[in-house]
């Protein structure tokens, strides 16, 4: 907003702001200050007191001490002094179109436009959540796209979204439905096999809009028929996919629990490896020498084992989950103590959207220190998913997405669970005593 007088200036300030405090002299350069009594630095891992954030549009320009004169020149003033102050979380892993307690045939007859409204509401529930920027790895019919779409034009709230289309996988491998019976002929968008189709379906993804290129390099716990341990594509394939996509200027996620999988993927040059159940010594090594990142969904067991039953989950599914979930949890603890780059990614859409900081207590329980956790879900992913300086920071040039909880969550990492104030890109989501 621009302001012309110093009229218009008053006038703006009781409109916008609920007769808010706003300084004698407005400058264009400061539309919003915000006071934070603690301020958290994820990239100097240090919890600054009695900030203030000073922000021009939807942009951070400065974060400086506060006094007298820190905020005299901001259009508005919000205070968040009783408050802990730091980025917008971000979460590297969600299925924003997906909702478990939709019992899984049922999710067989629902359309791709059901599934982009169901990606809205859940979009915004994230948002809410304290999440301003999500990664979706995988969503038929490029409803994801559509939804990131949306959300950019402002027809919908919802995080900033990176989005990959449909998974990319082999015939009856994870990233498809095998639910069917074979007279049905199903087959998914994603499926390709052999290096060339692969590069096709690579170059599909793009055509339509994706920003990232996952595939499902091993079996999965929620796919019939399929191993988690079980390698899907060739070294020769994964090598093309991973080639065409990086030529398109793609990162690429893969969906790899196993360790054979895992080491195909980390020797193609994949970017970040999602699950990494199976990892074994090898695995930890290449991913340490080639600093690929690590988005292991250590979360989501707790509610699928609480809820699949009920649910109506296939038995395999069930007992998968069950196999998988505590080896996950203590090679999320290696590859913490080898010094593997953690991100924070959550697999949301196996859980209920909004839930997704339940992961920061269980991070903490198998080894990270609360700011680490931190680190993972701001910093660490923002690296990750190439938004470095943009997101995940309270920077100049930084976008103005933060975020305000009531107790410093690096004494208490659960905090992060009961988000009080959420802005993205400068713009206030929700007001300090405003529910979800």
């Amino acid at each position: 907003m621009r302001l012309q007088s110093k009229k218009q200036s008053t006038i703006a300030c009781i409109i916008a702001l609920g007769l808010l405090a706003c300084g004698p002299a407005l400058a264009a350069d400061c539309t919003v200050g915000i006071r934070a009594g603690k301020l958290i630095d994820p990239t100097s891992g240090k919890v600054l007191r009695d900030q203030v954030i000073r922000i021009d549009g939807e942009q951070i320009v400065a974060v400086v001490p506060n006094d007298r004169d820190a905020m005299r020149s901001c259009a508005r003033q919000v205070d968040l002094s009783a408050m802990t102050v730091l980025p917008g979380l971000i979460d590297t892993h969600t299925h924003l179109t997906s909702d478990p307690t939709i019992l899984r045939y049922q999710r067989l007859g629902l359309s791709v436009p059901r599934l982009a409204l169901i990606g809205a509401a859940n979009a915004r529930r994230t948002l809410m959540a304290g999440f301003t920027t999500v990664r979706n790895l995988g969503a038929d019919g490029y409803a994801d796209v559509a939804l990131r779409e949306a959300i950019d034009a402002g027809d919908v709230p919802g995080p900033r979204l990176l989005v990959s289309g449909p998974g990319i996988g082999i015939t009856g491998g994870h990233c498809g439905s095998n639910l069917l019976a074979p007279e049905y002929r199903q087959t998914s968008l994603g499926t390709a096999d052999g290096p060339d189709e692969v590069r096709k379906a690579v170059r599909q993804n793009v055509r339509y809009g994706a920003d990232v290129i996952k595939y499902c390099g091993t079996g999965g716990v929620f796919s019939k028929g399929t191993q988690p341990g079980m390698q899907q594509f060739t070294a020769e394939e994964v090598g093309a996919l991973v080639d065409e996509a990086h030529m398109h200027g793609r990162k690429v996620a893969v969906h790899a629990h196993g360790a054979s999988g895992i080491k195909v993927a980390l020797r193609a040059g994949v970017d970040t490896i999602e699950h990494a159940s199976l990892i074994d010594d090898e695995g930890l090594e290449l991913a340490k020498s080639r600093r690929v990142f690590f988005s292991m969904d250590i979360y989501n067991t707790d509610y699928t084992q609480s809820e699949s039953k009920r649910r109506g989950e296939l038995p395999e599914f069930i007992q998968k989950d069950a196999m998988i979930g505590e080896i996950q949890r203590r090679n999320f603890e290696r590859a913490l103590r080898a010094g593997i780059p953690m991100i924070f990614g959550t697999d949301a859409g196996i859980y209920p959207h909004g839930d997704n900081a339940r992961q920061f207590a269980v991070m903490v329980r198998y080894g990270m220190t609360p700011m680490q956790a931190v680190q993972a879900a701001t910093i660490n992913s923002a690296e990750a998913i190439g938004l470095a300086g943009k997101v995940g920071t309270l920077a100049a040039g930084a976008f103005a997405d933060l975020i305000a909880v009531s107790t410093d969550p690096t004494t208490e990492v659960r905090a992060l669970e009961n988000v009080a104030f959420v802005m993205k890109g400068g713009v206030v989501v929700k007001e300090l005593g405003v529910g979800r």
